[in-house]
């Protein structure tokens, strides 16, 4: 079930260090080399693998697919099996009234599929996106990785975007939802009050950045306040990966629409769909991708997933559990290096080791993890954030392991760097 695609050959400026790696095959959470050397995988595709590669129970399901003839069983069938988990194990343990809508085969799709229904909906065109916010980006999807970036896309047409500040990105005294809501309420605002606010609780690609509950409460109450529809983005940081099946229910929120991905659902299995409030269902983004009309393993293998790890809230708990070994392992290495300007943020199994912008000391560090026997990749405006994704199904000795290479490539990397000393002063 595992595609190596682009995590086959580890570039310097990907991986860090002067020389790339070529994998050549999979298991778990382990990657091996063309030598035969194993590699602690913590980054999972960013995030596309929660199960790690080569998932036993997925590949399990998929030969009993193909062993019993199912390619010729019509997809409406198999699509009718992926609706029943998710009434079953999302929404009725919830009490949530949600309705699917299947939009295509990429994260993309799904993002772009929500936004056109909410300009549809409200008959305005503007949305409201926010600073390092990826999204999975492509022309017609909201993105703002960089000022430059969101300058080039409105160079290039995408004029209806209204970028505004993340939480934390003023600084931890100024309440973002507040600034938004006051420029809402200027009548001489330079822009059209939006359709849509679209938003992911954890910016992933953007450094690890974390939205508070209070945001994101705040957030939905602006939303409600102003008729504009707001969509959550779970197509890297939901399906499980803050330990809950979705990122923003522990914030007791409840999206007009929310975009989900099967690349974080059930592997490489390709589909991704959106949740809507009833209301909203009868709007169509459009007439139904071809692409899904043969699509019955995507659908089998999603229903699977959800039966065989959300059946149980056991497996949840499970994640939380790897969570706080995770993150007190990161904090005591933080605590390691006082005045090193060192920190920790995250939630679940997405956790960001902080290092000094500018200073090349993440790089360093996943160059030596790599060294080492450990994946891990840098993100943010600087590469200055060490991104830990291992797999939700990672064995727990596994993930200790691969932290003790962490905790060992720092300690190099601090030891040996000509800037620790500047740092430190």
């Amino acid at each position: 079930m595992t595609d190596l695609n682009n995590d086959d050959r580890i570039e310097p400026e990907q991986g860090g260090g002067s020389s790339p790696v070529t994998f050549t095959h999979a298991k778990g959470s382990l990657l091996y080399d063309e030598k035969g050397r194993a590699y602690i995988d913590f980054y999972s595709r960013a995030g596309t693998l929660n199960y790690g590669h080569n998932n036993e129970s997925f590949k399990a399901k998929a030969q009993q697919w193909l062993s019993v003839d199912n390619q010729s069983m019509p997809t409406a069938s198999a699509k009718a099996l992926f609706v029943k988990a998710v009434e079953q194990h999302l929404l009725a343990p919830r009490n949530w009234n949600y309705i699917l809508q299947f939009t295509g085969l990429t994260a993309t799709c799904a993002v772009e599929a929500a936004l056109k229904i909410a300009r549809q909906k409200t008959g305005r065109q503007n949305v409201i996106s926010f600073t390092h916010g990826l999204h999975d980006a492509s022309p017609g999807t909201l993105t703002t990785p960089s000022p430059l970036r969101a300058r080039l896309l409105k160079e290039c047409g995408w004029q209806n975007t209204t970028f505004m500040p993340y939480d934390g990105y003023l600084g931890p005294d100024v309440d973002t939802v507040a600034y938004v809501e006051g420029l809402l309420a200027d009548p001489n605002r330079d822009f059209e009050k939006p359709a849509a606010i679209v938003v992911e609780t954890i910016q992933g690609g953007g450094g690890v950045n974390v939205a508070t509950q209070c945001w994101l409460k705040g957030l939905e109450q602006l939303c409600h306040d102003e008729d504009i529809l707001l969509i959550v983005d779970e197509t890297r940081v939901g399906c499980g990966r803050t330990g809950r099946f979705f990122s923003f229910e522990v914030a007791g929120i409840e999206p007009d629409i929310i975009a989900l991905s099967s690349s974080a659902l059930s592997s490489d299995d390709a589909l991704s769909l959106i949740m809507l409030k009833p209301g909203l269902q009868d709007i169509q983004a459009e007439s139904q991708p071809d692409d899904l009309d043969d699509n019955h393993l995507a659908f089998t293998m999603a229903a699977h997933v959800l039966n065989h790890y959300w059946a149980d809230p056991q497996f949840g708990e499970q994640v939380l559990k790897k969570e706080e070994l995770l993150r007190d392992w990161l904090e005591n290495i933080v605590h390691s290096y006082p005045g090193s300007g060192l920190s920790v943020r995250g939630r679940g199994l997405i956790q960001g080791l902080v290092t000094p912008a500018g200073s090349d000391l993440a790089n360093e560090i996943a160059q030596c993890c790599l060294e080492a026997g450990l994946l891990v990749k840098t993100v943010g405006a600087d590469d200055e954030v060490l991104k830990l994704l291992p797999a939700l199904t990672i064995e727990e000795d596994l993930l200790t392991q691969g932290l003790h290479i962490l905790e060992q490539s720092v300690a190099t990397v601090m030891a040996q760097s000509p800037r620790t000393e500047q740092i430190l002063k």
